[in-house]
């Protein structure tokens, strides 16, 4: 199966919800709004200026940091797109949620149980053919689910097409080396909260390069720590040798006792 994505047009979209209250039942969640990210949130729309509204969920990235970072495989990258999470293996570090470029997962701090959530961009119903839950409720078109190639080409069309109605940029192409929303945007993206200075090269290649350089550090730590051990023992051996402390009492009380009988014949 070919790549997936989903491409969110902010000009199409009217602010409806329709995309959050069908995320919410496909997740089983309250069916309650909200207008930000929280664990029965997994998307959001967002208002801004001039009637603006922009949805925010997780990016699917091509190359997930969430899942370099966990250290017992709970988060997976499938081929045709979604960024899973196994709740069963996760540990609770939430280093997926520090290292998440996008700040996105969120924990149940208030569960007793918690569990990292966020957006699964309906992995099972994308496995078996069908869109996203959000694309398909979408009345507009504003959010639409398909080959993430075949999305691209349409989103560069859009804007050869109404150049003085689009930012000529597709957020999601190269940002973190890419990602599996992709969004189109009549204004600039810095000015709707986008995150547009991240890197462009997959954050997990940076991870690596760090992690590469961790031996290293390892190794110079264990030789400074080792050689402060070997001078310790040094010294505790040299003494040994010399007799030990009493010895060295012992020389400081006879030199004591000679200062002291050297006054006495001197009287």
């Amino acid at each position: 199966m070919k790549a997936k994505a989903l491409l969110i047009d902010i000009t199409q979209c009217v602010g409806c919800n329709n995309c959050q209250a069908a995320c919410k039942e496909a997740n089983r969640q309250p069916d309650t709004v909200e207008n930000r990210l929280t664990p029965t949130a997994y998307t959001a729309l967002q208002e801004y200026e001039g009637g603006v509204y922009v949805r925010r969920m997780c990016q699917h990235c091509k190359e997930p940091t969430c899942a370099s970072v966990c250290p017992v495989g709970a988060f997976t990258k499938t081929a045709e797109g979604p960024v899973l999470y196994d709740e069963s293996k996760c540990i609770g570090c939430r280093y997926c949620i520090q290292a998440c470029p996008f700040q996105v997962p969120r924990y149940e701090w208030s569960s007793n149980n918690p569990r990292v959530r966020k957006c699964r961009l309906c992995a099972e119903r994308v496995a078996a053919g069908q869109p996203t839950a959000c694309a398909e409720a979408c009345p507009t078109g504003a959010t639409k689910f398909g080959d993430r190639d075949e999305l691209l080409k349409e989103a560069y069309e859009r804007i050869r097409n109404n150049p003085t109605g689009y930012v000529h940029r597709v957020y999601g192409v190269t940002e973190v080396g890419g990602t599996s929303v992709l969004y189109l945007s009549a204004v600039p993206f810095e000015k709707l909260g986008f995150k547009t200075q991240v890197e462009t090269t997959p954050l997990p290649a940076l991870t690596a390069n760090a992690m590469e350089k961790i031996p290293g550090v390892v190794t110079v730590g264990t030789a400074l720590l080792y050689g402060i051990y070997w001078i310790t023992n040094r010294r505790e051996e040299v003494a040994r040798a010399e007799g030990g402390p009493a010895v060295l009492r012992d020389k400081l009380t006879r030199g004591s006792d000679d200062h002291d009988g050297h006054i006495g014949h001197g009287k």
